[in-house]
């Protein structure tokens, strides 16, 4: 009988319709494919049983975090070609019920069902989110960023190093991961023009860079809020730290519940992926109310390319199942389109997606270097989220599949005097 590794290579090429540029390794040990490619190691059977009954992303991811599916040999080159297969084919690709038409693949599938063993489902990982209802209620919204930031404030240390700030950072050609993030919140600083006695919201404010380093270096009161119980007494010990408890309070809010307005100016950095489309004007109305008339806001936010059928965009399921619970994305344009609904004008885009696939990158060297600490610390399904997760996003800020953008908008006042110099753009001087 054909070895495992040849019978799987030969189904995956009817599948998909193209030959597979990886290396199989199956659990019998045998081999097929390119011996010079990166290696698709299928540990156990279960794994199919994994892709089977759930074809397509989540079942791979399921494989993946269960750690039945492996890769061997350089990371980014493997997913660089899987990406290529999969998640990258375009609108036009091939589907898997388009696939399932021809006779030669539906045949192929009943011979993997043969090799998975018995038919039974396997249970998801534990790592992965139960479907909790009804999307961006203030419950729902808290148990999504409970699931994503409640890992532990130790995990996180290891991936985002001591700066603690867990967006893209802004890069000099060289430089270290907490250089480039404190230049990131000084150039956020700089675009608000955050002045001494002013206030800052800081919406979304993680474990308290932002509003720690906005208060101690352009001497602002700031509210920090956060969805994130761990997150906020991380924050709290911080600020107590650096000797800042009467410029700076970090309170377990939702934004919508925020009523101590007018600010100068607010930060929302790596936040609005949360919000979801359906109530992105009602963020953007609420960050508008609070702010006073010639108040800024700075919006730092990643993007999508658009579709031609905007109807058709769905999240993806790895990230929506284990990273970001009910996170979307949104095209630029229309984030754009919403702040100006709200009533914002808005005075600046700027994209930085080359420093977010750096910035992704060396987290994940970060969580490498501290692997057996990490899955102490968390699980070692969680750990291989991560790690999947941090480097697939990377190769997609580079292949230009998401951006993300610094959007500064104005509450411009009746008399339309914006507040901004002429020539606006100092900060990157």
């Amino acid at each position: 009988m054909t070895d495992a590794a040849s019978r799987l290579r030969s189904v995956a090429e009817q599948v998909l319709g193209v030959p597979l540029p990886v290396r199989l390794r199956a659990w019998d040990g045998s081999q097929a494919g390119p011996p010079d490619a990166p290696a698709i190691v299928i540990r156990n059977r279960r794994a199919l049983r994994y892709m089977l009954f759930k074809p397509g992303e989540l079942g791979l991811a399921r494989a993946w975090v269960a750690g039945d599916l492996d890769i061997e040999g350089d990371l980014y080159s493997a997913l660089a070609v899987m990406s290529g297969l999969i998640w990258e084919r375009g609108e036009d690709g091939r589907t898997l019920a388009q696939a399932l038409r021809d006779p030669q693949v539906r045949a192929a599938a009943r011979d993997l069902l043969r090799l998975a063993g018995p038919p039974l489902p396997p249970a998801p990982p534990r790592e992965e989110v139960r479907r909790r209802g009804h999307l961006h209620t203030r419950r729902s919204d808290k148990q999504a960023i409970s699931h994503h930031y409640d890992v532990g404030n130790d995990f996180y240390e290891i991936v985002l190093g001591p700066s603690m700030v867990y967006s893209c950072a802004y890069w000099e050609q060289d430089g270290t991961l907490e250089t480039a993030q404190r230049d990131k919140l000084e150039l956020v600083c700089g675009k608000l023009d955050l002045r001494p006695g002013q206030r800052l919201l800081d919406v979304g404010c993680g474990w308290g860079s932002m509003a720690i380093h906005a208060a101690r270096e352009h001497g602002v009161s700031v509210v920090g809020v956060t969805l994130s119980q761990e997150q906020a007494a991380y924050a709290r010990k911080r600020v107590a730290d650096e000797g800042l408890t009467d410029r700076v309070e970090i309170r377990v809010q939702d934004y919508r519940d925020v009523r101590d307005g007018p600010y100068d100016a607010i930060s929302s950095i790596g936040m609005a992926e949360h919000v979801g489309a359906e109530k992105y004007l009602e963020y953007a109305r609420s960050l508008y109310a609070l702010l006073k008339p010639g108040g800024r806001l700075l919006n730092h936010q990643i993007a999508r390319r658009p579709q031609r059928d905007e109807t058709a965009y769905h999240v993806d399921r790895f990230i929506d199942a284990y990273v970001f619970p009910d996170g979307e994305l949104a095209p630029i344009g229309t984030t754009v389109t919403q702040l100006e609904r709200a009533g914002f004008e808005v005075r600046d885009v700027e994209s930085i997606r080359e420093h977010y696939a750096r910035t992704l990158r060396r987290w994940v060297v970060n969580l490498e270097a501290d692997w057996a600490r990490a899955v102490r610390l968390t699980s070692p399904g969680r750990a291989r989220v991560w790690r999947l997760y941090m480097a697939a996003s990377a190769l997609a800020f580079e292949r230009n599949r998401i951006g993300v953008n610094q959007v500064l908008a104005v509450r411009t006042p009746e008399s339309g005097a914006s507040g901004l110099p002429l020539r606006s753009r100092t900060w990157n001087r």
